[in-house]
């Protein structure tokens, strides 16, 4: 029962406006007091929520985000995704959507990508006389590709707290990925038709093709040369972010030649406060995880689940119900600190494949992040393009179907997140 009573102090606190980390942790502190469990538990338990070395990998790639930034590599994978898909129905559009693709090889986060390409992409966008709300809502829905397209900080946080093999999770996303990139150039491409939007007058000549691509191939190839070293094994999934930096680094200094030191001291700092804000909701939210399993919640909830049914296919219904609900409310790594360790036992006893699970629930909650009322890429657009939360939402309206398609093909279709791991990796 006091479980019971931790999670609705939780969520009315939450809802009452209070921030994240003491929405979660004064009912934790309550629960100790309560208890007469001793106060040095609440550092212990912090600490060692704290002490993974997987977890590693979400600062580093959060420091790849911003030295891209600082290195200019941002303008060089647009004008290539400009001159690669400009022609397509939809024009800067399409760029927007395959630009994050590319992108996400790299940075591994909706909002680095937002952060990264977004103001750039909007810009050009109004230039050419798109719609700026429509320029916002592409730039939200196509940063959803980040977080599922390896690397991935959200799949290897959910590898982290649940014990599911972060590699074979990263390499399940290659798909996801892809689809979702063409279910959103889809819509675009029929949104466009229908407003008339402008797009490039010709496809590019080699030469040109050529001329654009040299120099974000460094950009280009690193996805596959990231993924073949995971392969081959020459780094671990967590080792993979020190190689990013390195890599992006090289880069910026030697063939871009635009990352200076205080370029580097920027994204640095940049990064400090980003982490900080992140490993405190890790560290409080492990907390609330041990609290939970001590009075046996998990259990309960995946004996509540399996009586309902015992079909896999049902319980990842009233999953992706849920999760659709938490992720209006709660960002993607607290959602995933909270639920995922809940939801992951009754689902793989039921027989769902733990990567499959994987997929569902971070691209489930990475609808969140376009959702409101909580929707951080909203607000984050809605800031770089000085225009009102309403009309972003009114234009995001049309993309929500791809993303729900997406969802329910990743759901019920698992060869899609799982053909990739079993044939490099195996079970």
């Amino acid at each position: 029962m006091a479980g019971y009573l931790v999670i609705a102090a939780f969520l009315t606190l939450f809802l009452l406006g209070f921030p994240v980390v003491l929405a979660i942790g004064i009912p934790c502190l309550v629960y100790l007091v309560a208890n007469g469990l001793p106060a040095d538990m609440v550092a212990q338990r912090m600490l060692y929520a704290l002490d993974s070395f997987p977890l590693i990998a979400v600062p580093v790639f959060l420091f790849v985000g911003s030295l891209m930034n600082c290195s200019g590599i941002s303008h060089y994978i647009y004008r290539f995704a400009d001159t690669a898909v400009g022609r397509l129905p939809g024009g800067l559009a399409q760029v927007n959507i395959f630009g994050s693709l590319v992108f996400s090889g790299i940075s591994g986060s909706a909002l680095a990508d937002i952060g990264g390409l977004g103001r750039i992409e909007i810009d050009a966008m109004k230039e050419k006389g798109f719609n700026v709300p429509f320029a916002c809502a592409v730039t939200c829905s196509s940063a959803i590709i980040g977080p599922i397209f390896p690397p991935s900080i959200p799949l290897i946080i959910y590898g982290t707290v649940t014990g599911a093999s972060v590699l074979q999770l990263l390499l399940g996303g290659i798909l996801p990925g892809l689809l979702c990139t063409a279910m959103l150039m889809g819509m675009a491409a029929w949104l466009a038709k229908r407003r008339n939007y402008p797009r490039a007058p010709r496809w590019p000549n080699a030469k040109e093709f050529w001329s654009d691509m040299w120099p974000a191939f460094p950009a280009l190839a690193a996805p596959v040369l990231l993924t073949v070293g995971m392969l081959v094994g020459f780094f671990t999934p967590t080792e993979i972010a020190s190689v990013t930096v390195a890599y992006t680094v090289f880069i910026g200094i030697f063939y871009y030649k635009k990352l200076t030191l205080s370029g580097l001291t920027a994204a640095a700092f940049e990064t400090i406060r980003a982490t900080a804000g992140i490993l405190l909701i890790v560290s409080i939210a492990a907390l609330f995880g041990w609290i939970l399993s001590v009075e046996q919640i998990p259990q309960q909830i995946t004996a509540g689940m399996l009586s309902i049914s015992n079909n896999p296919y049902v319980l990842l219904l009233i999953v992706n119900i849920m999760l659709l609900v938490v992720g209006m409310f709660l960002d993607s790594t607290t959602a995933i600190l909270v639920i995922a360790p809940i939801i992951a036992k009754p689902l793989v006893a039921a027989g769902v494949d733990p990567v499959h699970l994987g997929m569902v629930v971070v691209f489930n909650l990475m609808i969140g992040l376009v959702t409101p009322p909580m929707g951080l890429s909203l607000y984050l657009v809605a800031d770089i393009a000085k225009v009102k939360m309403k009309e972003v939402l009114r234009e995001m309206l049309p993309f929500y179907i791809p993303l729900v398609i997406t969802l329910l093909l990743i759901t019920y279709v698992p060869w899609i997140t799982t053909s990739v791991p079993q044939y490099f990796v195996g079970r």
